[in-house]
């Protein structure tokens, strides 16, 4: 049972489709470039974050390709890429999935997605309604795990057709890397109840979370499992609630109406999400109640699709905010900030020590054991810590 004497498990993001510090605006906005993303992933590596999520989709870098990039430049940080059952068969995504943890050395994390757009996923060959949608994941992952777990599966289903299918080398993780997922319609509780290892929920309120993992416990229950929980946020971390607020509202100064309403229409045209639809419901598309819960921000969502909402306040008010979430059962959080190399490091410096996550990795001392003060970096260095200062 996850306690709040436990520290959390934390996971940054790499913004595959671009990063910025504004949203809905081209200001002091950066491309998308996989040598930004290389620093990003150096950096939560060497700071202690265990993981990263590398998103999928049309926008979207390729996400076992650059995880395999960016394992070549790290040592600790673990991989969520994404597998879109119906994009490749499980024998092909179970090649990739080997080899990527092998490469990596059991860095591997996999995150299961079923649903998108519906322009996307018929860009992608996919055209099953939203239900059978899972009914045929289900399928694939009856070839997939089998082959990850024992080098063999046949499966003669509905969907997917496997004749004596071989896997050459087996992962690195035994029995296989772990399986996370999140979606929040019935079908979707249903599917992760028989597979996944971990199940993710976009940042609702405690009380939507609670309900939420009261089912998948019940789902799970009933099949003789148990899973454990994360949730995926973005965080506005500063020094006071103040200045975390005041930042809030920069994040989305330059954001216009226009933006907004063609944002909203797109989410409910395109996609037949059940996660998407909850998000919207939230704000509803209005800038005057995005505060919906204490701390709980739902600005992001005005115009991103999928995680839509951030934790906004002082460390301790946010640390305090994740206590309740880590009461429900969450032990993981996928976390992320606008521009995501900064906010990597005032989560690290402001957020960190709050909630008891260790110091970085191979942290060389910074002095004899005398407190020291920063000098402003000029030739003398550091000072010591005087009376009164």
């Amino acid at each position: 049972m996850t306690t709040t004497e436990t520290p959390l498990d934390f996971l940054w993001f790499i913004p595959t489709s671009g990063d910025g510090a504004y949203l809905g605006s081209d200001e002091l906005s950066r491309p998308s470039d996989p040598g930004y993303f290389r620093e990003i992933a150096v950096a939560v590596d060497r700071l202690g974050y265990s993981g990263v999520l590398i998103p999928t989709g049309v926008a979207c870098e390729e996400s076992f390709i650059l995880a395999a990039n960016l394992a070549a430049y790290t040592e600790h940080l673990k991989f969520l890429v994404a597998i879109r059952p119906g994009t490749a068969s499980p024998a092909y995504y179970a090649r990739l999935a080997s080899t990527l943890d092998r490469v990596s050395n059991g860095r591997l994390l996999l995150n299961i997605v079923v649903g998108g757009s519906a322009g996307e996923l018929a860009g992608d060959g996919i055209f099953l309604p939203h239900d059978e949608r899972y009914d045929h994941a289900d399928e694939f992952f009856q070839v997939f795990n089998g082959l990850l777990e024992t080098g063999k599966a046949n499966l003669d289903g509905k969907y997917i057709k496997a004749i004596n299918a071989q896997l050459g080398f087996p992962s690195v993780q035994a029995p296989r890397p772990p399986l996370y997922f999140g979606g929040s319609s019935d079908a979707a509780v249903a599917f992760s109840s028989g597979i996944v290892d971990k199940y993710l929920t976009w940042g609702e309120t405690p009380a939507q979370v609670g309900e939420k993992i009261a089912a998948v416990r019940k789902a799970t229950a009933g099949k003789g499992r148990e899973v454990s929980f994360g949730i995926r946020l973005h965080f506005i971390v500063r020094e006071t609630d103040e200045e975390a607020w005041a930042d809030a509202d920069r994040l989305i100064s330059k954001l216009s109406d226009e933006t907004i309403s063609a944002a909203q229409e797109a989410f409910a045209k395109n996609s037949d999400s059940v996660g998407q639809a909850r998000m919207v419901a939230l704000h509803g598309g209005r800038r005057d109640k995005l505060e919906v819960s204490p701390n709980l921000w739902a600005g992001i969502g005005l115009v991103r699709s999928g995680a839509g909402t951030a934790l906004v306040g002082s460390a301790k008010t946010v640390a305090a905010r994740l206590r309740e979430y880590q009461d429900l059962g969450i032990d993981t959080v996928i976390a992320s900030g606008y521009p995501h190399l900064e906010e990597a490091y005032r989560v690290w410096e402001l957020l960190f020590p709050e909630l008891g996550i260790a110091p970085p990795r191979n942290q060389l001392r910074a002095s004899f054991g005398e407190r020291q003060v920063f000098g402003g970096g000029g030739h003398g260095g550091n000072l010591r810590v005087v009376a009164g200062s």
